[in-house]
């Protein structure tokens, strides 16, 4: 029994600081599925996406949402306290619970010697006897130093990258609209009197916005759950808008160079397929066509409205169909997942920009918009 239990322990440490270490430490995606963040916070989000389809009303369904990311840093911190406490108590008994001081010697015992321990607290009133359990101390004091260490840098880690990426989605309220739209962009554009070059600065923007959110939320999953400041945003929603932008740029714009869509429509491609098999989603086919051409009908006669000249064609539809088909899935499983509603073409009726609302009262619509 004494062998079997320092196996269990060993195993259960080796389990839980692996872990640790690629949640934390290690800068890149983690291919294999089975590992303990990934089944605790897969248990954590369906129990709470479970309560969160109760609610009727969207706000409301937006804030308790808003809670999971944190919560589960919370409860992931503690699953591994929790197994790092219970490996080292199982050592402790597996080398006989040779202890002195008021409590009597048993599992208990080594359990709080243990959690004393790895929280560096030092009380004392419980010390070991034995050289081997001595030795175990002072391995486990010094992975306690360590661990609250890695815990303490994680956090703000998360929030900056976090904060990158919300500043970026906050930009785009100004250029596309919230809920944010291809449509809007495009005409935004051609307010300008070099719609080519503010299209280009924009995307350019954008191409790195989503290098930088494809190393981060591939090296950290649990940001993809980070809610948006506003309920009418998210990073799904925004990365979605620009890819639409792209595709409908790559199809054919009067006075557009397609070039820069082309290299940014790569980028937010390969992030949004990356994110969605980290993830372990499954892409969702479909036998019918994802938008019908009268929908880029639709978009085309609203764009022509706003002095945005489209190529015409069935050539120019099909094209921008088959770009459509290449992201639209994984925005929509990804949509399904994270209660995101899917973003559209162009905006919904009578929508306003965010910054034209205020807590006390609205504003009037400016002339620039």
């Amino acid at each position: 029994m004494p062998v079997l239990a320092a196996v269990l322990a060993l195993v259960v440490l080796a389990i839980v600081l692996w872990d640790a270490f690629e949640t934390i430490l290690l800068p890149r995606r983690v291919p294999h599925r089975i590992r303990l963040s990934r089944i605790v916070l897969r248990v954590l989000w369906t129990l709470w996406a479970l309560i969160a389809r109760r609610l009727e009303r969207s706000a409301k369904r937006e804030n308790f949402l808003s809670l999971y990311a944190l919560l589960s840093l919370i409860v992931l911190l503690v699953v591994w306290a929790l197994g790092l406490v219970f490996g080292f108590a199982t050592l402790y008994w597996a080398f006989g619970s040779k202890m002195s001081g008021s409590a009597p010697n048993g599992f208990f015992t080594d359990l709080y010697l243990s959690g004393t321990t790895l929280f560096t607290l030092g009380i004392g009133d419980v010390t070991p006897d034995a050289t081997a359990e001595r030795l175990v101390v002072v391995i486990e004091a010094g992975m306690g130093f360590g661990f609250l260490a890695m815990v303490i840098a994680y956090v703000p880690v998360l929030y900056q990258s976090f904060s990158r990426r919300e500043a970026r989605i906050t930009m785009l309220d100004e250029w596309a609209g919230s809920p944010p739209s291809a449509g809007v962009i495009l005409r935004r554009c051609f307010e300008s009197r070099t719609p080519g070059a503010a299209l280009d600065r924009l995307l350019q923007e954008w191409e790195l916005a989503a290098s930088e959110m494809l190393e981060s939320h591939l090296s950290y999953p649990i940001l993809a759950y980070f809610r948006s400041q506003h309920d009418n945003q998210s990073w799904l929603a925004s990365l979605s808008a620009i890819l639409d932008t792209c595709a409908v740029v790559i199809s054919g714009v009067e006075g557009i160079d397609p070039f820069q869509a082309r290299l940014t429509f790569a980028i937010a491609r390969h992030m949004l397929v990356d994110v969605s098999q980290n993830l372990a989603l499954r892409r969702a086919f479909e036998s019918d066509e994802i938008h019908s051409l009268a929908d880029i009908r639709e978009l085309k006669s609203w764009l022509a409205a706003a002095g945005v000249a489209l190529d015409h064609g069935t050539d120019a539809d099909q094209k921008l169909l088959e770009l459509r088909r290449a992201y639209v899935p994984y925005v929509r499983v990804l949509s399904e997942l994270l209660f995101t509603p899917m973003p559209s073409l162009l905006p919904p009726p009578k929508v306003r920009y965010n910054w034209e609302t205020t807590a006390w009262a609205r504003t009037g619509r400016a002339d620039a918009h």
